[in-house]
């Protein structure tokens, strides 16, 4: 695991855009696992200048997301669909083809999360795989476990995910209580992994990802055993390291 710390939260999406688009240029046909939430937001804004400047051609490459919440669809204002088509598809070349999330709205959760699999698997695997983490150690939505998931999987999401998340939706409107997301598995066959942390919100689980032992109960520590991974962290989510 390869740790960098930066001084600000500006500077740490900046390191990760650029190793994202050295990913792109090393390999156009570059097949991508994306994140969403606010961490990501920064390092999109950072890939649409490049794009737009000249300097980033994403014409050919195919993207795969993280998780999807159950029952929403595409339209809805808090669908990850929506998310990514406002900061960042909507503002690049990907063509259309070649951007796929999770079918929210599947009648069969467990057959859509096979298909999923089975396409990334097809696709050749995830070159590099964008994450955050979250404040409970998760990543996509893998929740604090007695094991290590596997294959994509509908989760029922944790209480602390919840509240962390409510701020996405409007007040007294209703949340998903489940989602669709790749497993821990499915994201350890990714060829590369770029984590972001930054805040001093994320400071411990941070330290439990890199110090710590690895344990289903912080999902995020997987990535110790990873062959190519890379964090990236701003000064306050590396606050509570203590090994720098």
């Amino acid at each position: 695991m390869n740790v960098c710390i930066y001084p600000n939260a500006e500077l740490a999406a900046a390191a990760a855009a650029i190793l994202i688009a050295g990913q792109v240029i090393d390999k156009p046909r570059s097949v991508l696992g994306l994140a969403t939430g606010s961490t990501p937001l920064p390092i999109y804004r950072e890939l649409i200048a490049m794009a737009r400047r000249g300097a980033l051609d994403l014409r050919q490459v195919t993207t795969y997301n993280l998780d999807e919440y159950m029952g929403l669809g595409p339209d809805h204002p808090c669908s990850y669909r929506r998310f990514m088509w406002e900061n960042l598809f909507s503002q690049v070349d990907i063509p259309a083809g070649n951007i796929h999330i999770p079918d929210g709205l599947a009648r069969d959760p467990a057959e859509e999360c096979r298909r999923y699999d089975a396409a990334i698997a097809a696709a050749g695997q995830l070159d590099l795989q964008l994450l955050g983490i979250g404040a409970n150690g998760h990543i996509g939505f893998n929740e604090p476990a007695e094991r290590f998931t596997t294959h994509s999987y509908c989760v029922a999401l944790s209480a602390q995910t919840l509240r962390d998340n409510r701020r996405f939706f409007e007040e007294g409107a209703p949340m998903p209580t489940h989602a669709l997301t790749m497993g821990i598995g499915s994201i350890m066959q990714a060829k590369r992994i770029v984590l972001v942390a930054t805040g001093a919100g994320k400071a411990q689980a941070v330290r439990g990802m890199i110090e710590g032992p690895v344990d289903p109960m912080l999902p995020a520590s997987i990535l110790q055993m990873h062959r190519h991974a890379t964090v990236l962290l701003d000064a306050a989510a590396a606050s509570a390291l203590t090994v720098r």
